[in-house]
């Protein structure tokens, strides 16, 4: 499953983002697609708090989630990564499976555009920071 994506990492669910029926909080999903966005900078040498202090913020414009099975506390998961360039967007598909049965638990879908000095750019900054990462792909 892993070998398909770009980039995973695995995850554990706590007890407190789960909601009173047992099962995660719609919400915290999109918690768990960030870190996995944050941690992916992180290993290709990037980190949000860098690209600020240069003028630079990545920032997300649009969000789909599709919920496909729940996750309960205690579930390990992993969240998997794939990116397109979509003109001046950098769209991360990414997909949570839950590792007791490798189940697809949601499907997302997170649009990001890139300020530069609080202005909007054409994505030029995504061509540079990924360069490396992209190149190793083909």
């Amino acid at each position: 499953m892993k070998e398909n994506y770009r980039y995973s990492i695995e995850m554990k669910v706590r007890d407190y983002e789960c909601d009173i029926q047992g099962v995660v909080n719609n919400a915290n999903y999109q918690h768990y697609l960030e870190h996995a966005r944050h941690e992916f900078l992180e290993s290709i040498g990037g980190s949000f708090s860098q690209l600020h202090a240069q003028g630079i913020d990545p920032m997300v414009s649009k969000i789909t989630l599709e919920y496909k099975r729940p996750l309960h506390g205690g579930d390990r998961f992993v969240v998997c990564i794939n990116m397109e360039r979509r003109g001046a967007k950098l769209v991360f598909l990414q997909d949570i499976y839950n590792l007791a049965d490798n189940s697809l638990a949601v499907k997302g879908e997170v649009d990001t555009v890139c300020l530069k000095n609080g202005r909007l750019t054409r994505g030029e900054i995504f061509d540079e920071m990924f360069k490396d990462f992209f190149n190793k792909q083909e």
